[in-house]
């Protein structure tokens, strides 16, 4: 199996620990926006992208896609002619065991002796088949979409599909 960008915490290897009352020194989620383009604008096509496997994204790499999309989308379809909606929220915290690397650092830690480890960030748990992101866009932009889509992945860095249903159908 080919090493993929982003391995440490992509695995769903542990429960999720997402009390933040209980927990002290959590890093804020870097993504801040969950909404963008035109919320009151007619669309009549969605383009989804839908998660073929079980991962975590940290919010980091939510916030690198979002950004990546919403530049594209709005060069290439301007802001009014597309709705941007990010559906995965990085609730699960990270934990990391700082250990020191250099020469007399045996001398200054513990090792593995209470290693729970300090919060580094967050991460979104997503199952197999969750809708990681979705873009509400005229039919005449599908293509635009589907390269805003595509990019997106690249940044996640999961495997996924692109999803395109008609909004016209439901509306009768």
């Amino acid at each position: 199996m080919p090493l993929r960008p982003g391995r440490c915490y992509k695995e769903l290897k542990k429960p999720p620990y997402a009390r933040k009352d209980y927990i002290s020194g959590i890093p804020q989620p870097k993504i801040v926006k969950f909404v963008m383009g035109n919320t009151k604008g007619d669309f009549d096509t969605l383009v989804k992208l839908v998660a073929r496997e079980a991962v975590q994204v940290r919010h980091n790499a939510l916030e690198a896609a979002r950004v990546m999309t919403h530049k594209y989308l709005s060069k290439y379809v301007g802001d009014t002619k597309y709705l941007l909606i990010i559906r995965s929220y990085p609730h699960h915290v990270l934990r990391e065991n700082k250990m020191m690397a250099f020469a007399g650092a045996d001398r200054l830690q513990d090792g593995m002796r209470l290693s729970f480890g300090r919060p580094i960030g967050t991460a979104a748990r997503i199952s197999e088949g969750d809708v990681i992101a979705e873009i509400r866009i005229s039919n005449k932009f599908i293509p635009q979409a589907k390269e805003a889509i595509r990019r997106m992945l690249s940044k996640i860095g999961i495997r996924a599909e692109v999803v395109i249903e008609s909004l016209s159908e439901a509306k009768v």
